[in-house]
């Protein structure tokens, strides 16, 4: 591959492997029997994309399935935490062990239970992030997982399309806020999805609106929100608004992720078990 490779294979002239999207696709661990991968992804970070994919998980395996999450945000992760998880991530000279929530048994790999200390920063350059991320993929034993979440960092940088590019990612979520660069945001994700062939099956926004708990009504703390619009625009038909609630930052601060509510989010999951 050449050193000055954009990744867009349409408008490339060179003779390499990538020109087949297949080719660049990691294998799993020989025992892992995975079913639907799908990627929760943001343009910029604070949206809430880490707890949207808490919810997702959850709800799945409310719902009776086997759910595994991928924490590929390598320098950022929060999903150990979010599930009250403090131990240890096991593993052999071939395979790793992902780490089981408490109450639904969701199966979660993440660097915070490989690190000794969960407060270590991971000062690593993109390479060695990608490689991690490859990992998390090829040396897990994901067993019998139905649906696998794969929480990504924000952006669209290496960590993205190393996942893009080495992972079978069904379809993607896209978590954005009610903010005037909503649009842009969500353009770039859009792009690199599709240059990536791959589908975006709906957008989360978050902190769209607070619900006052005296008057009960509605208020829109950073301005109404333009994402039915974006949707359209973009021929995005499945559309979930969350509000702002302390409650579910407290439960999420508190490693109870498993007690979340996660009813505003229905459409999505339809949406990704079509």
């Amino acid at each position: 591959m050449s050193e000055e490779c954009t990744h867009d294979c349409s408008t490339c002239s060179s003779n390499c492997g990538s020109k087949d999207p297949k080719s660049l696709l990691v294998a799993p661990h020989p025992n892992s029997k995975i079913g639907k991968v799908i990627g929760v992804v943001s343009g910029k970070g604070g949206v809430g994309k880490s707890m949207v994919t808490d919810l997702l998980a959850v709800e799945f395996a409310r719902r009776g399935y086997h759910c595994g999450i991928l924490d590929a945000d390598i320098t950022g992760p929060s999903i150990p935490k979010a599930f009250g998880i403090t131990e240890k991530a096991q593993g052999n000279e071939t395979t790793i062990f992902p780490v089981k929530s408490k109450k639904y048994g969701v199966d979660i790999m993440s660097i915070n239970v490989l690190l000794e200390n969960e407060s270590d920063p991971v000062v690593w350059r993109g390479p060695v992030i990608g490689g991690t991320v490859r990992q998390f993929w090829s040396d897990t034993l994901w067993d019998n997982v139905d649906y696998l979440f794969v929480d990504m960092p924000p952006g669209t940088g290496d960590v993205a399309l190393t996942v893009f590019q080495n992972i079978p990612i069904d379809g993607i979520v896209v978590v954005t806020s009610p903010q005037d660069l909503v649009s842009m945001i969500v353009g770039k994700a859009m792009k690199m999805a599709s240059l990536m062939n791959i589908p975006v099956l709906g957008i989360v926004e978050n902190m769209s609106y607070f619900k006052c708990p005296d008057c009960g009504n509605i208020h829109y703390i950073y301005g109404k929100s333009k994402i039915d619009e974006v949707a359209a625009a973009n021929d995005i038909k499945t559309v979930a608004k969350l509000p702002m609630d302390a409650k579910v930052a407290g439960l999420v601060d508190s490693g109870k992720a498993e007690e979340l509510d996660v009813s505003a989010l229905d459409g999505i999951f339809d949406a990704i078990m079509a």
